[in-house]
């Protein structure tokens, strides 16, 4: 795991790269970072997506400013579809695509905040997108997703902010013909794949880490990455 200097729009930020063992090219994966941030936890997600034999790259969206400024600015832009958090995962991808060791195909993958991310980015030059629990949904879906590429979706049925959501994901994407997989776990919360410091309080108000249910989320996910990205 390598933290790297991305260059964006509005200037260098940080980012976390991820490079599979052996000899590639491989198709990459931007991966946006939940509320809490990018660290530590992003850098067991990256070694798990690098590990399946992709690039994985997290754009630290949290880079200016202080955190809680940060965060209050993200996810208004998340909200609004608009500002220099979408050019940083942008950018995050371009330059995945400009390494000799991709193969020229990125998805995108995200938790959380990061799963709105990935769902309002989907139409963006991505070849597949991994939303984990991108809840709540964006802002009027039906015209986010117009020509979004596929999408593979995981929820948990706990999750305090996702009631109805992956229904209105299911009918977004049906009517707009997306080839989708969208799976919900019923023992699960919100940030069921992702591992936080203190779960017990977590898993009370409807959120934690499921073993089971991320080991799931990602064989689903990397089956769909195998199919849409590297062909």
């Amino acid at each position: 795991m390598a933290s790297i200097t991305l260059d964006t729009p509005a200037g260098p930020i940080d980012a976390l790269l991820g490079t599979p063992t052996g000899s590639g090219p491989w198709p990459g994966v931007v991966v946006v970072h939940d509320a809490v941030g990018y660290r530590p936890d992003n850098e067991a997600v990256s070694r798990r997506i690098a590990d399946a034999g992709y690039l994985a790259l997290t754009p630290n969206l949290y880079a200016r400013g202080g955190r809680a400024r940060c965060i209050t600015r993200v996810m208004r832009e998340a909200l609004t579809q608009r500002g220099r958090s979408l050019d940083d995962i942008l950018a995050a991808r371009d330059h995945l695509l400009g390494l000799p060791e991709c193969t020229g195909t990125v998805g995108i993958a995200g938790f959380c905040m990061g799963g709105q991310f990935a769902l309002i980015l989907s139409p963006k030059g991505f070849g597949a997108a991994a939303p984990f629990y991108g809840t709540p949904l964006p802002r009027d879906l039906d015209r986010t997703l117009a020509g979004a590429c596929p999408i593979v979706a995981s929820f948990g049925r706990r999750d305090p902010l996702g009631i109805g959501a992956p229904e209105k994901l299911r009918r977004a994407t049906g009517a707009r013909n997306i080839t989708a997989d969208i799976k919900v776990y019923p023992k699960a919360g919100h940030s069921f794949a992702n591992q936080l410091p203190a779960q017990p309080l977590l898993r009370v108000t409807g959120f934690g880490y499921d073993e089971a249910a991320t080991a799931d989320a990602w064989s689903r996910v990397f089956a769909f990455f195998d199919e849409h990205l590297r062909t």
